[in-house]
């Protein structure tokens, strides 16, 4: 497969902070100068949500910004515009930072699947995670996607068992997306007393059955969060989080502020 910016991004011998933000929320015009609000603040990755009106994995909060962001009009190929803008600097800085579509497998087969990675590619996406598309029916779409040039992250959970996890781990390209607990997005089951020693177990398993990389999601919201994942993971994703200190912004401007300062108190 043709390196693209993961690959290049997951040679390098550093903690990576990931961020996960749905286009255009709060408001209309807010995407463009949110990834470069996130790029100047050190996001290594930046995950856009395609947002998708029945999810399965996602919280209260990304579900409201899905259904704001439906309603400002954002659709497969109108983030596909978007990325294409934010990559020749039309709008904002040029981005180079890699990203990361995540949504669900309707939007994508609706679209076409060879189409939807033509034109992915075209646009300067460079992976996929599509959380309802299970790795033992993707064998397919994983050969295409590799084909495109875009690498395919695939999730594991706590319940996942130890030669699922070794499946999971030799079919993502780069790196494997670990859910941080059995739950949708934004949990606060991570603030339970009893968590850290659980995670730190599920983790060190993982570990023991994975030659890549791998990051964790799923109710990171601070930096002590972020620190502790770094230091059982090779990465943290915060998306959440991010959605709920933006969410009262009435301006692109003041989103892209209010997420640059977020972002920052993650370091």
């Amino acid at each position: 497969m043709k390196e693209n910016r993961i690959t290049r991004l997951v040679k390098q011998d550093k903690k990576l902070l990931i961020a996960y933000y749905m286009p255009e929320f709060p408001v209309p015009g807010a995407t463009l100068p949110v990834l470069e609000a996130l790029q100047e603040s050190g996001a290594d990755l930046i995950e856009l949500g395609m947002p998708y009106s029945d999810p399965i994995g996602d919280g209260p909060v990304i579900q409201d910004a899905a259904h704001k962001a439906i309603s400002h009009g954002v659709h497969v190929g109108s983030i596909f515009e978007l990325v294409r803008q934010a990559r020749n600097g039309e709008g904002c800085k040029k981005i180079t930072t890699p990203i990361l579509l995540m949504g669900y497998s309707n939007p994508l087969i609706a679209y076409g699947g060879d189409c939807f990675m033509a034109d992915a590619v075209r646009a300067g996406v460079d992976g996929l995670l599509i959380p309802d598309l299970p790795p033992e029916e993707s064998e397919d779409f994983l050969e295409r996607a590799r084909n495109f040039g875009l690498s395919v992250i695939y999730l594991i959970s706590p319940v996942t068992p130890p030669a699922r996890i070794e499946l999971i781990d030799s079919m993502s390209t780069d790196f494997s997306y670990c859910l941080a607990v059995n739950a949708t997005t934004g949990t606060g089951k991570l603030d339970s007393a009893d968590m850290d020693e659980k995670i730190a177990e599920y983790l060190k398993r993982v570990r023991q059955h994975t030659k890549k990389k791998f990051v964790v999601g799923f109710g990171i919201k601070d930096r002590e969060r972020v620190r502790k994942m770094w230091e059982l993971a090779d990465g943290a994703v915060v998306g959440t989080a991010l959605l709920q200190h933006v969410a009262t912004a009435t301006t692109p401007e003041e989103t892209a502020q209010m997420a640059a300062d977020f972002w920052k108190s993650l370091r």
